[in-house]
């Protein structure tokens, strides 16, 4: 009788020594004398908030968390973890973070409340979230220690957005830059007798830069559609019951700094036809076609029928030698035909460098 009763009273020691995980929740529980309605109240509040909440002891034990905290991690801790819900930590920087140096348990060990602290918590399944932790120690009546909250704050959107914003500030900084550059580099090349002839000679070079930048603004600089280009630099001849220009290609975008070289090249050949070309008489007609070569490169050509004899310059003017600089700009090859029944130009240079890749990273 004696041996049955001391084995009854072993297995009530044991059971209130190992922990139990409660089969609704998962949370570790041990055969204590059940919460009171405070502290019931108490965890449902916490449990109904969507921030990631734990409470540890004073050794850093948890000894609560709320349903948020097991979202956050992608884990249901266990009781008596120490410091963390989390399953791995990393400063910002990369590096690993150990646990006992989290801010958890600074708070703990310094018995201070840690703010400003962000460190990237990985789960389980390999996925990574940036936070702020709030780690607070609390005191008894006495002063002395016996425990912390945490409340950690998933910032990883937040994040997202101010890399983001830094890419999209960089690259209209660096876009910038490279039109003014475009922009001296006409002014250098500019020859006029007079200054109302030199300004008419860079407005519509200016114009097309313009066009340029609002389709890239449109498109947030990720790309300019070829053909969109083209009709927009082209629009004038476009329309009508018997357009003067005709276009044929599939769809290319082409990368932000290509479509801005491309407007300049197309502007050049558009005024060098109203003035000298298939576009200065009623009865000239222009083809624009491109496609992709079997060399993987942009062949990209203007075609002139109908109009006055084409004949070469004897000296290269303003526009004959910016097409010449943008297209070395380009790394691009160009093919001039000065055929009697219009101008052929062909432009043909490597897709890779020319169209716009996709990338996941693309800022909205």
């Amino acid at each position: 009788m004696s041996t049955a009763r001391e084995d009854a009273e072993t297995r009530c020691t044991k059971a209130r020594k190992s922990p139990e995980t409660a089969p609704s929740t998962g949370v570790a529980r041990s055969f204590a004398p059940a919460p009171s309605a405070p502290d019931v109240a108490y965890r449902d509040l916490l449990n109904a908030l969507p921030a990631a909440i734990y409470t540890t002891d004073a050794g850093g034990r948890i000894t609560f968390y709320n349903e948020a905290a097991v979202d956050f991690s992608g884990r249901r801790p266990r009781i008596g973890d120490e410091w963390c819900v989390t399953w791995k930590l990393f400063n910002l920087d990369g590096s690993r973070l150990p646990h006992d140096q989290c801010p958890m348990a600074v708070a703990l060990r310094e018995r201070r409340a840690v703010r400003g602290a962000e460190a990237i918590a990985e789960r389980p399944d390999g996925t990574r979230r940036t936070f702020q932790p709030y780690p607070t120690p609390f005191f008894d009546a006495d002063g002395e220690l016996v425990g912390a909250v945490n409340m950690l704050v998933d910032i990883t959107d937040r994040k997202a957005a101010e890399e983001r914003q830094r890419l999209l500030t960089n690259e209209v900084d660096h876009r910038a830059n490279n039109l003014l550059a475009v922009v001296q580099a006409m002014l250098r090349m500019a020859e006029a007798p007079s200054v109302p002839e030199l300004k008419r000679a860079l407005e519509g070079r200016i114009k097309a830069l313009a066009h340029a930048h609002v389709l890239l603004t449109q498109s947030r600089w990720s790309g300019v559609d070829l053909q969109h280009l083209v009709s927009t630099e082209l629009a004038t001849f476009m329309g009508g019951a018997a357009p003067r220009v005709w276009l044929s290609g599939p769809v290319m975008t082409l990368e932000a700094s290509v479509a801005q070289s491309m407007s300049l090249i197309l502007h050049e050949l558009a005024s060098n036809a109203v003035r000298h070309g298939a576009l200065s008489g009623e009865d000239g007609r222009v083809m624009v076609d491109w496609q992709a070569g079997p060399s993987q490169d942009l062949l990209f050509r203007w075609t002139e029928t109908g109009g006055p004899p084409a004949s070469a310059p004897q000296a290269s003017g303003m526009g004959l030698r910016l097409i010449d600089r943008t297209v070395d700009h380009l790394k691009a090859r160009r093919r001039l035909d000065w055929r009697p029944e219009g101008l052929a130009f062909e432009l043909s240079g490597p897709l890779t460098l020319l169209i716009a890749q996709p990338d996941v990273t693309t800022l909205n």
